[in-house]
């Protein structure tokens, strides 16, 4: 690299994609610099998001009960009167160590770690600014912005991160509330919908789309509707809010949702989950010649470059799929890219996970983007109830989809929800890439009892669906 530039590499963000972009450049022997604005790395997976939302689940799902409730009754728990606090406690220990962890990782493959804000002063220059008010510059031949997004913020909303709030809100929560509306049916808020629901409260969910998840396989998008509806969740699709008021009565403090259909909703809390916007606002995109999209994303080619070729782009801020998984592989692919190293991805075979309760996780396209393609499928399903270790867990609801060519039986596709979904589906993920048929899991013994059994199961049933 040339003696110029202080770095080989300065990296906006230490979330996931920015802390895999970091250590892979520091593995090909650069000099690397992570900048973070916050005092504590790991960005919004960590602190905020998926780490947090992922430990709450575990521990609503554990306190209440939830995975008992087939063999003891619909009012066993393991708590009673479960708090905040109760939800915490294991969520504060996991943020620390998974904090911990990423600092060591960084640590012992020297990366520099800044503690500052970061804008640029042009392409290759950044301006840091500490929070002790002092400032200095530094230069880098190659810059990744992984600076992440917050939770889009409706300046018609009255936020007050109590009655009324976003995502990165929950953790301060002072108590449970009775009742909560969820602004928004994407991923973030079923999630957290189905959360609060297993704990009792009564949710309503509202979103101006008429099914959720329209990304999500439609019959696994519906499974999930059905068991939140299950759950006493409220749905309220194909509904738009016209206004958000908070109310001090007689009754006390709570929300009032107006829908442009008419409808009220009152309700103790509410959750706005419409999206998120990317961290751009304060790098001074301009200096560096770069233009984001009215919700502060970026365009991107296949290896993360943006339209100045030392500039790369990675995790949430250049948009869909928005997941720690992906974004980890794309710092990986940014780097590689960036010094001239050979790396192979392949971003139709990511899978996704969604920790809704149940749980969901796919690879491949659905049947609706099949039948658009005009590839011609056929699917063979399993259901857990039809499995012994569905049975000995008490999950009877979970199903497993395989999507597979009618033509030739090539797998295309695995589509899952129930318990363990996320787990499960690297099995079909491997099968996928290798081009696998489903002759290969009819062929294959998998341990008894296992959920795994189901891709046998969903296997002899697709192809007695063949007429084979």
């Amino acid at each position: 690299m040339s003696a110029e530039y202080d770095y080989d590499l300065v990296v906006l963000g230490s979330g996931p994609g920015g802390q895999r972009a970091a250590i892979q450049a520091a593995k090909l022997d650069k000099r690397v610099a992570v900048v973070e604005r916050k005092t504590v790395v790991g960005g919004v997976c960590i602190n905020t998001g998926t780490i947090p939302s992922k430990t709450l689940r575990e521990a609503v799902m554990y306190l209440s009960g939830y995975r008992e409730r087939k063999f003891y009754g619909e009012s066993y728990a393991v708590k009673q009167n479960i708090t905040m606090a109760d939800l915490l406690f294991r969520t504060d220990q996991v943020i620390r160590h998974e904090i911990d962890v990423t600092q060591h990782q960084l640590q012992r493959n020297r990366v520099e770690v800044i503690s500052a804000t970061g804008a640029f002063v042009d392409p290759h220059t950044i301006r840091l600014e500490h929070a002790d008010r002092t400032a200095r510059t530094v230069t880098s031949r190659v810059i990744v912005i992984a600076v992440g997004t917050e939770a889009a913020a409706d300046p018609h909303i009255p936020f007050d991160g109590r009655r009324v709030f976003t995502s990165d809100d929950i953790l301060k929560l002072d108590k449970l509330p009775r009742t909560l509306a969820v602004v928004g049916a994407g991923v973030i808020g079923c999630e957290y919908a189905s959360m609060f629901a297993a704990l009792g409260v009564r949710v309503t969910v509202i979103d101006k789309r008429p099914r959720l998840l329209p990304f999500v396989d439609e019959e696994i998008a519906d499974a999930l509707t059905y068991q939140m509806r299950e759950n006493r969740v409220t749905m309220r699709l194909g509904e738009e809010v016209s206004g958000i008021e908070t109310l001090n009565d007689d009754q006390g403090e709570r929300v009032r949702i107006q829908l442009a259909s008419g409808k009220q909703i009152i309700t103790e809390k509410a959750l706005y989950s419409i999206g998120r916007t990317g961290n751009t606002s304060r790098l001074n995109l301009e200096a560096a010649g770069l233009h984001p999209d009215s919700r502060g994303r970026f365009k991107v080619s296949n290896c993360y470059q943006t339209e100045a070729p030392h500039l790369y782009a990675v995790g949430d801020v250049i948009g869909f799929p928005s997941l720690a998984s992906t974004s980890m592989e794309q710092g990986r692919i940014a780097a590689c890219h960036a010094f001239g190293v050979e790396a192979r991805s392949v971003p139709e075979l990511f899978p996704y996970g969604i920790y809704t309760i149940p749980e969901i996780s796919m690879v491949g396209r659905s049947e609706e983007e099949l039948t658009q393609e005009g590839v011609p499928y056929e699917i063979g399903k399993a259901r857990y109830k039809e499995i012994a270790r569905g049975q000995i867990i008490g999950d009877q609801t979970g199903l497993m989809k395989l999507i597979f060519s009618s033509q030739d039986r090539k797998l295309l596709a695995v589509h899952i929800i129930g318990e363990g979904a996320s787990e499960l589906v690297h099995i079909g993920q491997a099968v996928l890439a290798f081009g696998g048929k489903i002759d290969y899991f009819i062929e294959t013994v998998f341990n008894y009892p296992t959920l795994a059994e189901c891709y046998k199961t969903a296997a002899f049933d697709g192809i007695n669906r063949l007429g084979s």
